[in-house]
This record gives C-alpha cells, structure tokens and sequence, in this order.
C-alpha cells in the first residue's frame, strides 16, 4: 500500500510538473516567437549576456537551503521561516554586489547600455528568494497543481507584457521588463495557490544544519551553472553579439524540450527517491525507471527537431533567424543525455551523498574547461560541437558513482537506453531525408513531424519497446480510473 501511495504521488507530481513546465514554457514558447519578430538577434544577444550573470546570482539565493528544506526528513515552520530570512539576506547582497560591479560588466562587452540593465534586472533575486521556499513546500507536499497554476499564469502574464513593451518600441527592455513580471506573478500567484506563510521565527542551529548539506550542493550547482554559462559568455566577448544572439536562440528549442522533462524529474524524483533512502534497491528500480522513460520521450524529440531543423526555423523565426540552424543542430546532441544525468544525480542527493556530487562536478568541470581551452579559438560552430562532445563524456562521469552506491552499471545503463536510442536514429534519419521530397515551409514541417511521430510509435508497438508499454498501460490505468 505505502510502495502504491508513493507511485500515485510521483505520477501525479510528475504529470503536474510536466503541466507546469509545458504550459508555461509552451506559452513562453509562443511568445519569444513573437518577440523574435519584433526584436533583433543583436537585442537578444545583449539580454542574454546579463541574463548569464543574474542566473548566477539566482543559483547562490535559491540552491543549497532549497534542496536541503526538501532533503530533510523532518522540516517544520522554524526550517522553511529560518531558510526565508537567510535568501532574503543572501538576495540583497548579492544584488549590491551586482549594482557596483555592473560598469565592470559593460566596459568588459564594450556596451555602456548594460550598467542599467543589470541593475535593473538583478531585482528578480528578490522574489527569487522567496519562491525558492515556496518551490520547498510544494516538493515536499506534493502539491504541485498550485505551482503549475503560478508558473504558467506568470508566463502569460510576462509574456504579453514583453510583447507591448517590444511593440511600443522599448526594445531590448521589452525582455527586461518580461522578466521581472514573471517572478513578480510567479509570487505573487503562489502566495495565494500555496499554504505557507513566513512567520516571525528563526533558528540558527536549523540554518547550519541544513548548510552542512547545502553547502555542497550550492557549490556544485554554482559551479554547474558558471560553467553551463561560460560558453555564452566566450561568444559574447570573443564573437559578438550578433553570434550571442543566434547561439543563445537555436539553443532554446531543444533547452526548451529538455528542461520541461528534465525539472520534472529533478522536482518530483528527489522527494520520492529520498523517502526510500534506506532502502538502495527501491531507489534504483525508480532510478532505472525515470532513466528509461526520460530517454524514451527525449531522445525522438531531439533526433527529429536536428532533422527538421532549418524548417523550423523558417517557419517560426523567418530568414533573418536561419544562421541558428547549426546551432540548433549540435545542442540537440548536447541535451539529449540531460535528463538521464538529472535522474542519476538526483539518486545520489536522494541517498545523502552531496559530497559526491560535489566531487563529480569538480571533476566535469575539469574536462570541460580542458574542452574549452582546446576548442576556443575553432570558431563559433566548432566550439560549440567540442561542447556537445564534452557533455556526452560527462555522462559517463555522472553514471560512475551509481555503480558503487546502488549497484547500477554504466553497462546496465547502457542497455537500459539502447531500445530508444536506435528507435530514435532511425526516425530521425527519416525525418531528415522527407527534406528532400516535401515543399519547404509550413506544409512540410507539419508532414515532417507527423511522420516522425507515426514512424517512432510503429517502431515502440512493433519491438515492444519497455517503455512504451509502461507508458500506455499508466494511461490506460489513469484513464480506468478517470
């Protein structure tokens, strides 16, 4: 009974997180199309540069005391009040730091216009701070329908904002103004869609307990994302802003896919995988699951958006976007294998072993600043491709601890995503020869796609792909049940 509640939890979690991560990125989807039209590569290339330094900013207020809230076995009023106060603190001085540095910023890209930009926009750490508990309670209740009705009315609402303040010809604060609206709702919406209010209380020793675990975590997730970032700040300085803004955009149609399944995963995997902490075997049967169903949905989507790629483009963006298509291409290598590396370092914070995860980050990192220094001066497309090499490897160095704490082999691991793998090459290399035979535009993107998405379900029914029938005997399940 206990193992069917926890199933129906993490079912229903995950079909939640996936409402709230698709909705709200499907709209936010919609509506960068629109601004991409009204805005030009240089603008967005601007944007994100500045963005790179407040997702940095954002990852030191929110992570750490988050995943540690979630972690902890037992967390009453005092931890999630305690946690509140200490991102508020971290939030303000961050943002100082921001505001005096933020000419340093601009000099360095020769763009005096940055100085306002970033201290304008390092305002969302506030609001970052406080949906960073709010985002605690929800994980650890389970109560994810309030979240995914914040986060997609927050897409909504920022993003036709954006859309006016780019019609009424703000430019590239069009983007600026569309953040700081999102977090502003994001809070605002969960204030009232979520039970938890801070209260007048704070405990010091509640607060060092939790950075005994955190602290790890934090600096495992500020190297990550320093380093996730650290290609866009190399093509921002050493290219242009033109290349910034192509890069940053054909990688937002795959980052866009992935990271709908991937915090999914991330949200509702730790939760659920740290309830059986003690018990290694439960935690890799839903390793192993969340591994195999991850791949199963990622990697079709991935092989046949590289393969109907320039259609796309032209279709959503027009011709003057056409220069991200390679771009596009190689990132949908790099993410493919993201939400597999999700769910193995999930199991390891599940498990309590941040000090792992520290570990393994420092040794990626390693690699990837060795990729960097060999593939920096290769030109844009060439960086970017060693890139993708470098991520594929660090699958391997994410897998490796799993072999030692739950018995789950690089081995077993492989053959676990193989099915998909091959499905999926096959669909994608079929989708990429319609190319040749279909009229470019609209029409041929669609029939692409259909085919595509005909051609990877006949080979699921016809080899019997696992996944494809856990996947359709849940829906016929949830569907009995409906």
């Amino acid at each position: 009974m206990a193992e069917r509640g926890t199933k129906n939890q993490v079912l229903n979690g995950l079909f939640w997180k996936v409402m709230e991560n698709g909705g709200s990125q499907g709209i936010q989807f919609v509506i960068s199309i629109l601004l991409a039209r009204l805005l030009s590569p240089d603008e967005y290339g601007v944007i994100n540069l500045v963005l790179i330094f407040v997702t940095i900013a954002n990852v030191i207020v929110q992570n750490g005391f988050g995943t540690a809230l979630v972690q902890k076995q037992q967390a009453d009023e005092r931890d999630y009040s305690s946690v509140f106060y200490i991102n508020l603190g971290a939030a303000a001085v961050i943002y100082l730091a921001l505001f005096f540095f933020a000419p340093w910023i601009a000099r360095f890209y020769r763009n005096p216009e940055m100085t306002a930009i970033v201290r304008v926009l390092s305002l969302v750490l506030f609001p970052g701070a406080v949906s960073s508990v709010q985002n605690a309670f929800v994980a650890r209740k389970f109560q994810f329908k309030g979240l995914c009705i914040a986060t997609v009315a927050a897409a909504l609402v920022s993003g036709i904002g954006g859309i006016l303040l780019a019609g009424a010809g703000f430019g590239v604060w069009a983007l600026v103004g569309q953040q700081l609206f999102y977090y502003l709702v994001l809070v605002l919406v969960l204030f009232f869609a979520v039970p938890w209010r801070p209260k007048w209380m704070f405990a010091l020793e509640r607060v060092e307990a939790m950075f005994r675990f955190g602290w790890k975590l934090l600096c495992a997730s500020l190297i990550d994302t320093v380093f996730m970032n650290l290609y866009g700040l190399v093509v921002g300085k050493i290219y242009d802003e033109h290349t910034m803004g192509v890069y940053s955009r054909g990688e937002q149609f795959p980052k866009l896919i992935v990271t709908n399944l991937g915090t999914a995963i991330q949200s509702v995997m730790l939760p659920a995988l740290s309830a059986h902490q003690s018990c290694p075997d439960q935690v890799m049967h839903m390793l192993r699951r969340a591994v195999k169903v991850s791949v199963y949905l990622v990697f079709p989507m991935m092989a046949g958006l590289a393969a109907a790629a320039d259609n796309l483009v032209l279709v959503l963006l027009g011709e003057k976007w056409m220069a991200c298509v390679p771009f596009l291409q190689i990132s949908c290598l790099a993410y493919a294998v993201w939400p597999m590396d999700i769910a193995n370092l999930q199991a390891l914070n599940a498990m309590g072993r941040s000090d792992v995860f520290l570990k393994l980050e420092l040794v990626k990192k390693a690699v990837g600043v060795l990729v960097l220094a060999v593939s920096i001066r290769c030109g844009a497309l060439a960086f970017i491709a060693w890139k993708a090499a470098g991520d594929f490897l660090c699958t391997f160095i994410n897998a490796w601890p799993n072999q030692r704490i739950l018995g789950y082999s690089i081995m077993r691991l492989w053959r676990d995503i193989l099915p998909a793998l091959l499905a999926s090459a096959v669909m994608g290399a079929a989708v990429y020869g319609l190319r040749f035979f279909l009229p470019v535009g609209i029409l041929g993107l669609g029939l692409q796609i259909l085919a595509g998405a005909g051609l990877y379900l006949l080979l699921s029914a016809v080899f019997r792909l696992e996944s494809f029938t856990y996947l359709t005997g849940m829906i016929k399940e949830r569907m009995g049940r409906g």
